[in-house]
């Protein structure tokens, strides 16, 4: 197999052989060498059907034209210029007018430096120190967030990492997620708290969904406390409708990070909120963030051409919602719990979907990795974890939903 041959060579070059945690499978990971599509071309021959997609952002699918097209035409006129561009002023209209809760944005390289930035300006504004994050949720790899992480860290056993600070842990309280009773006493005890950073629907260790009123009460329990409200719409921005989360369930919150399906496939992130709080970030105000790539062109107009396409195409939202529903149908009799919401899904080796990061814990890994591995024998590609959302694109078809509904049908057999 030449992806061994190729881990063997890569293990004495990167820790572990790899560029992030999650991609360490055992014994060794598949390469790959194309992707168009639902579909990934790996080094050992087959194809695989992707419901990993770049673990969200590819919602038009791999390399869709549209996308493609934006991209090469960006590509002759340079793509990097380290100066103001138009396309910014193009991309942050179309945030602002999808999300009531944003009236301006900062663009930035990823979907970590979106949150740790949005963090950084919620203490810059608000005067305090603290945070509250919810157990289990995943924003990213900086040191204040690393604490009971979803991803890669609950995959690997590490939900805390090395190298992370005492006192910076001390400041990053937690809650569990559907408890609002927990998220009050938390900040009836404590007014030092800046914002509370939720996922509202945890997609890093899921999906786990708000239970019904849940994220409605997180924002009034918020607002008493003149605590401000972060929602990590990292992976459910664009993904689960125009708006995101925070318009499906009617919750506004105060800022509001963005990255995978903004960037239509390229790197990207994105924090927004009101203009109160947005005009405290440097030049105009005291909270300094930078970068050299942020407002890349290329992603700037990758990110423009999908986000243009779901706004005119939102049809495509039902119809996803429809695929998963009958996936659910044709898997329900196997032992386990099927969890999903439009293009997000996952089968939990689990009794009963789980609440929380608790519950999500107590899934069945062992039966997990045996179900990963026929997957992948039978040609489907679903990421390797039991803490990892599956998702969907517009590539995934009449014929891919039956592939992956035979998939499901003999690995959990």
């Amino acid at each position: 197999m030449r992806s061994a041959d190729l881990y063997r060579k890569a293990v004495r070059l990167m820790p572990g052989g790899v560029s992030s945690p999650v991609r360490a499978i055992s014994p060794y990971p598949f390469y790959t060498t194309s992707a168009a599509g639902a579909y990934l071309e790996t080094v050992d021959g087959p194809w695989l059907l992707d419901c990993c997609l770049g673990y969200g952002p590819l919602i038009l699918g791999h390399a869709p034209e549209v996308v493609l097209d934006a991209i090469e035409a960006q590509l002759a006129l340079g793509w990097l210029y380290g100066t103001p561009s138009p396309l910014e002023l193009d991309l942050a209209r179309e945030i602002v007018a999808d999300h009531p809760s944003i009236e301006q944005v900062r663009f930035v390289s990823t979907g970590s430096e979106a949150t740790m930035a949005a963090i950084r300006l919620a203490r810059g504004f608000s005067g305090k120190s603290g945070i509250v994050k919810v157990e289990g949720g995943f924003h990213g790899a900086h040191d204040g967030v690393l604490i009971k992480a979803g991803s890669g860290a609950t995959t690997l056993g590490i939900p805390d990492s090395a190298g992370v600070l005492p006192e910076v842990a001390a400041r990053t309280l937690q809650v569990p997620f559907n408890d609002p009773d927990a998220l009050e006493a938390v900040l009836s005890a404590d007014d030092d708290v800046a914002a509370l950073i939720i996922e509202p629907v945890l997609g890093n260790i899921g999906p786990i969904l708000p239970e019904d009123g849940y994220l409605a009460a997180v924002r009034e329990i918020t607002r008493a406390h003149d605590v401000l409200l972060i929602f990590d719409e990292v992976i459910t921005g664009y993904r689960l409708g125009i708006g995101g989360a925070q318009v499906r369930y009617g919750v506004t919150p105060d800022l509001t990070t963005l990255g995978k399906v903004v960037g239509g496939g390229l790197p990207i992130g994105v924090f927004g909120g009101r203009a109160e709080i947005m005009r405290l970030v440097a030049p105009t105000g005291p909270v300094y963030q930078a970068g050299t790539f942020s407002g890349n062109p290329l992603s700037l107009v990758a990110g423009l051409a999908a986000v243009r396409w779901l706004k005119a195409n939102q049809g495509v939202y039902a119809r996803f919602d429809d695929a998963t529903r009958a996936l659910e149908e044709s898997v329900g009799r196997w032992p386990g719990s099927f969890v999903r919401l439009g293009s997000l899904f996952k089968h939990f080796f689990r009794s009963a979907p789980p609440r929380n990061y608790v519950e999500a814990k107590q899934a069945d890994t062992v039966a997990f990795r045996r179900f990963w591995e026929r997957m992948l024998q039978h040609g489907v590609f679903v990421p390797p974890s039991q803490f990892e959302t599956n998702f969907l694109s517009v590539a995934h078809g009449e014929e891919e939903m039956a592939k992956l509904g035979e998939a499901y049908a003999s690995c959990l057999s």
